[in-house]
């Protein structure tokens, strides 16, 4: 589920700002490395989705308890939810981001620092899973 989840919002988050970047692209060309990044952000929940499912299946065993299970399942899907939603709106700040620049304004930075404050709930879902 933890993967699942991650990689949804991750696939979602990045398709939205890809589709940002493609309209970018037909009025400002030059500017495809800064849409590619922004592009490309949302990808990294998907990264803590497979980091945390790899660490929580290594807590589980062939006699692992019920309640250790259930705990497992509850941190998973938690971590899955915060990588999913976080990845889906992090896709939205930078489809904004890329939609500024190709404008013409100067957001890139801005937009790099905005896109940084989903992520931040994703990665804190990851320290949780670690602590488990």
């Amino acid at each position: 589920m933890l993967l699942a989840l991650a990689g949804i919002g991750s696939s979602i988050g990045t398709s939205t700002a890809g589709n940002a970047a493609e309209g970018g692209l037909k009025k400002r060309p030059e500017a495809s490395g800064n849409f590619m990044v922004l592009s490309a952000l949302p990808a990294t929940q998907g990264i803590y989705g497979f980091v945390a499912f790899f660490m929580l299946l290594n807590k589980m065993r062939a006699e692992v308890d019920p309640l250790s299970g259930y705990i497992v399942f509850g941190v998973g899907l938690s971590v899955g939810l915060a990588c999913m939603i976080s990845a889906m709106r992090q896709g939205q700040v930078c489809a904004n981001g890329i939609v500024g620049v190709s404008q013409g304004h100067d957001v890139f930075t801005n937009t790099l620092i905005y896109a940084a404050l989903p992520e931040f709930y994703a990665i804190l879902g990851l320290v949780g899973a670690l602590m488990v």
